[in-house]
């Protein structure tokens, strides 16, 4: 039945004398009256409909009666706008929801990391003995580690153990995982520093061949700067010419390394187009917690 709060009180309409006969012999509808006077103001309330049944003698309610705040006090002032108050239940609990991936787990990936790290360190520098102890690193896994492997892969690489790293890198790319551009860039990188510019060159051209159009920028500057590392301004231009061609636009480092190579090479006008057309006159830096504008290198250069 409808509750309605007038004030601080409760009261409960009576029922109305108007008996509506419905379809079925066995029961009796009734219903409630709908002009109470407890909304004056154009708000209408639910008129919920109760069921007597004369066989199992119970009352029981076809709507869930609401109950509703008066807008009237006792003496008749306006209160407001009615409002719902509702019933605060205990929320029902969920269904348990059953998920149609396997979540890979990272438990103890850094102390499977640190044995990785421990095992290779004590190896040979040999190809068949690293991937021989590798494999039987992980004979007992149900997946590949592959948290486990990227995380000793960062590991190495604060450590500046570039052999071991690409020892481990080339083992995880033998096995088909972690075939990133990640991966690719820290490989490069190891190849830079134990200066393998031929096995740098080879997955260069692994990774063109392959991603043509999702080689990202990151990559064509980490080439860049190998070839600058080891003076070779003609290899230079030309991972240039191929980030013209598919419209990369190079960072200021990159500018700079190529406006390097066109100055060795005695190219003085392309130098300067390069320049004019991918440089940038000022940069911003912090210094003391301060935004400052300066000069980039390129355009010192130039002038």
């Amino acid at each position: 039945m409808m509750l309605i709060k007038c004030g601080n009180s409760i009261s409960c309409p009576i029922l109305s004398s108007v008996v509506y006969k419905s379809m079925d012999s066995n029961r009796t509808l009734f219903q409630t009256k709908a002009d109470i006077g407890a909304l004056p103001f154009g708000y209408r309330t639910s008129k919920p409909i109760v069921y007597v049944s004369h066989k199992k003698n119970y009352m029981r309610s076809a709507l869930a009666v609401p109950l509703i705040q008066s807008s009237l006090s006792h003496n008749g002032r306006a209160l407001g706008r009615p409002r719902v108050l509702e019933n605060k239940g205990k929320g029902k609990v969920g269904k348990k929801e059953h998920h149609l991936w396997q979540r890979r787990d990272s438990a103890q990936s850094g102390q499977k990391a640190l044995s990785l790290i421990r095992i290779v360190s004590e190896l040979p520098n040999e190809k068949e003995a690293v991937y021989g102890a590798l494999d039987k690193w992980m004979a007992w896994e149900t997946e590949f580690p592959l948290i486990a492997v990227a995380k000793a892969l960062r590991i190495l690489r604060k450590r500046g153990q570039w052999v071991r790293l690409i020892q481990v890198a080339k083992w995880m790319l033998s096995r088909g995982q972690g075939t990133t551009m990640g991966t690719y860039d820290t490989l490069l990188l190891a190849f830079d520093r134990d200066r393998r510019v031929e096995e740098a060159e080879s997955l260069w051209n692994m990774i063109v061949h392959a991603h043509t159009r999702s080689v990202s920028k990151r990559l064509f500057s980490r080439m860049i700067a190998l070839y600058d590392h080891h003076y070779m301004p003609d290899k230079i231009i030309e991972v240039f010419a191929d980030m013209e061609e598919l419209q990369i636009k190079p960072d200021e480092d990159t500018v700079s390394r190529v406006a390097r190579a066109f100055r060795e090479l005695g190219q003085e006008e392309r130098r300067k187009l390069v320049i004019k057309r991918y440089g940038l006159k000022w940069k911003y830096i912090h210094f003391n917690g301060e935004r400052v504008r300066v000069r980039t290198t390129a355009w010192d250069e130039d002038d």
